[in-house]
C-alpha cells in the first residue's frame, strides 16, 4: 500500500465515521420524538426504552452507510482540491483517476461488510426491537391473535377460511374447510358456526358437512359437534408477519418459496429478496458518483457538492421506491426491479468519471 493510498483510506474513514455519527444521531433524535409519546403512554421503563433504541442502531447503520459514504468521499476530495493537493498530485504526474481506484476497492469491501451485517446482526436486533414495540408498547404478544377477520390459509390438501379469530387464539367463528383431491376437485366441505381448540384438535360446533360419495354425488349432513382432523394449530394461524429486515436472505427465500408452494403470489417477497442483494452495492455506486462531483464543482465548493450529494441520495431512494413498487405490480421482473436503480446510477457515475479532467 502506497503512502497516497494510506492517506486516502485514513482520511476517508475519519470522515465516514463523522458522517455516520451525525446521520445516526439525527435519525435517532427524529425517531425518539416520533415514538416517545407511545412509550410514555404505555408506561415503558427507561431501560426498555433504551434497549429499543440500541437495538435500532444496526438497522440505522445499514440505511445510513451509503449516504455517509457519498458525503465522506465528496468532503475528502473537496478538501484536497481546496488545499491544492489535487493540483500538486497532477504536477507530480499522478493521474486523477488513480485516486479513485483504492477507494473503489474499499467500497467493495464495505458493500460486503454491509451485506454481512444485514444478514447476521440486523435480523436479530430488528426482531428484538420490533418485539419490544409489539409487546411492551402495543401490548401485543407474538403467540396470540389480534382479532383478525377473514383469514384464508392453504395447507397441503385443504383450504381454511375463518370469519374471525378471537384474541386468545382458541376460538374461530364462521369456519369453512375445503378438502380437495389430487386433481383439485372438491371432495368435502365443512361449515361450522364456531371452532374451539383443545389439546387434541379443533372441535367444530353447529355445522354442516358436504361430502362427495361415490355413485351418490354430494351428500350433506348436519352435526352438533365434531372433531376436525387437521394438523394446524392456533400457532399456525397466529404467526405475526415479520418485516423483511427481520429475516436474512435465506429465511426470506424459504418464506417466498413456501408462499409460492401454497399457491399464492410471492412477487412482493421476491423483489425484497433481490433488494437484499442489490442494496449493499449502492456503496460502490455512491463512490463512483461522489468522486467526480467533488472534482467538477467549481462554484460554491464543498457546501454545493454536499448539497448535490444529498439530493442524489434522495433521488436514488425515490428511484428505488418506484422500481420496487413497479416490481410489486409485476410489470418488471423482481431481479430488474431491485437492481435497476443501481444500474442507472452506476452508468451515471461512470459517465461523470469519464468527464473528469485527467
Amino acid at each position: 500500500m502506497t503512502k497516497l493510498t494510506r492517506y486516502l483510506v485514513t482520511e476517508f474513514f475519519k470522515l465516514l465515521g463523522i458522517c455516520l455519527s451525525v446521520f445516526i444521531s439525527i435519525y435517532l433524535i427524529i425517531h425518539f420524538f416520533g415514538r416517545v409519546d407511545d412509550f410514555l403512554e404505555a408506561g415503558v421503563t427507561k431501560t426498555t426504552m433504551l434497549a429499543y433504541f440500541i437495538y435500532k442502531i444496526p438497522y440505522i447503520l445499514v440505511q445510513m452507510l451509503p449516504p455517509a459514504t457519498l458525503i465522506a468521499v465528496i468532503i475528502l476530495f473537496t478538501m484536497m482540491k481546496k488545499n491544492n493537493e489535487i493540483t500538486a498530485l497532477k504536477a507530480s504526474g499522478v493521474n486523477v483517476s488513480q485516486l479513485l481506484q483504492p477507494l473503489l476497492f474499499l467500497s467493495i469491501f464495505l458493500s460486503i461488510a454491509l451485506f454481512i451485517v444485514s444478514e447476521v446482526v440486523v435480523p436479530f436486533t430488528s426482531s428484538r426491537c420490533n418485539e419490544i414495540w409489539r409487546k411492551d408498547v402495543r401490548k401485543r404478544h407474538s403467540d396470540t391473535f389480534y382479532g383478525r377477520n377473514n383469514i384464508w390459509y392453504k395447507s397441503s390438501d385443504a383450504i381454511y377460511w375463518f370469519g374471525k379469530l378471537n384474541k386468545s387464539g382458541t376460538i374461530a367463528h364462521d369456519v369453512v374447510i375445503y378438502y380437495f383431491s389430487q386433481d383439485f376437485r372438491l371432495i368435502k366441505r365443512i361449515d361450522a358456526r364456531v371452532a374451539l381448540w383443545h389439546a387434541r384438535g379443533w372441535h367444530l360446533r353447529d355445522g354442516i358437512v358436504l361430502e362427495l360419495v361415490p355413485d351418490k354425488g354430494y351428500v350433506s349432513r348436519a352435526f352438533d359437534e365434531m372433531v376436525a382432523l387437521i394438523p394446524e394449530t392456533p400457532q399456525t394461524f397466529a404467526q405475526v408477519e415479520r418485516k423483511p429486515e427481520e429475516l436474512n436472505y435465506w429465511q426470506l427465500k424459504r418464506f417466498a418459496d413456501r408462499v409460492q408452494h401454497e399457491g399464492y403470489d410471492a412477487t412482493r417477497y421476491l423483489v425484497d429478496l433481490n433488494i437484499k442483494l442489490a442494496f449493499p452495492f449502492i456503496i460502490v455506486v455512491m463512490m463512483l458518483i461522489g468522486f467526480p462531483i467533488s472534482l467538477k464543482i467549481e462554484r460554491g465548493g464543498g457546501p454545493v457538492a454536499v448539497s448535490i450529494g444529498v439530493g442524489l441520495c434522495f433521488l436514488y431512494v425515490l428511484v428505488l421506491g418506484v422500481t420496487r413498487a413497479v416490481g410489486f405490480s409485476g410489470v418488471l421482473p423482481p431481479f430488474l426491479s431491485a437492481w435497476l436503480a443501481n444500474i442507472i446510477f452506476a452508468v451515471f457515475g461512470i459517465y461523470l468519471v469519464s468527464r473528469v479532467p485527467r
